[in-house]
């Protein structure tokens, strides 16, 4: 997964440098042509895959305790994105700790099933990756088995060129070091690259280390950004924004 260059395209140490120079890092980012997308997947090209909404329909369905699910859920979960726990492992821990009068074939199932696609957003990324000749990554927070589910069932491959999934590196947003390491599996200077995601905090980092953020919050807003950063969509007009 690790570049075969002897220097990142921007080093840690290039980060810490100074916030002068994390502001020349964005200055120049303004200056050149984006080449790569940074994308992630819940909140924007899918739903979250098992956020405390899901969890809650999921303690009314089947029944359970829902601040004691959600508990369990909390000790558990980070490790289960980090790689570190299987599904199986995970749902030992937060929900089949002791007996129930369902299966865990069925829980699975229910869980999986909360995934949804935001159509409109999938097919723009792949409209914006036709016109402009994109390289689209994905940097997202997931288990391995609900992120193998979401590409498979949602065709996510079908247009992305690599995922750098926490399940898979061992490294959770908002750590930076996941955001260097897609820079040098990528192969494209941070000043090429815009991230698209939903969590404030996330956009900070990335900005923080000179790549260009957009903040999506609607289907809209973030047309109409890409197109601010030069990616205009090929289908209709774009709505000027405020």
């Amino acid at each position: 997964m690790f570049s075969n260059s002897p220097e990142r395209w921007l080093t840690r140490d290039a980060w810490n440098d100074s916030r002068a120079g994390s502001q020349g890092l964005r200055q120049l980012g303004k200056m050149g042509s984006t080449t790569c997308l940074f994308l992630d997947i819940g909140g924007v090209l899918l739903t979250d895959g098992w956020d405390r909404h899901a969890r809650k329909r999921a303690a009314t369905h089947f029944r359970l305790d829902r601040a004691e699910m959600e508990d369990r859920h909390q000790l558990t979960w980070n490790t289960y994105q980090l790689g570190k726990f299987s599904l199986q492992e995970y749902l030992s821990r937060a929900i089949f700790y002791k007996g129930r009068p369902f299966t865990r074939a069925q829980f699975r199932r229910y869980m999986f099933a909360q995934s949804k696609p935001y159509s409109a957003m999938i097919d723009l990324v792949s409209r914006l990756k036709t016109r402009h000749g994109l390289k689209i990554a994905v940097l997202s927070n997931e288990g391995r088995e609900l992120n193998a589910h979401r590409i498979r069932k949602f065709k996510l491959d079908g247009f992305v060129d690599f995922f750098v999934s926490s399940c898979f590196v061992q490294l959770l947003k908002p750590d930076p070091d996941i955001f260097l390491l897609a820079l040098d599996v990528a192969q494209v200077p941070a000043q090429k690259v815009i991230y698209l995601e939903n969590t404030p905090m996330f956009t900070q980092v990335a900005e923080d280390l000179g790549i260009r953020s957009i903040l999506h919050t609607d289907y809209e807003s973030t047309r109409a950004k890409f197109a601010a950063f030069g990616l205009r969509d090929d289908k209709g007009g774009i709505r000027a924004i405020g």
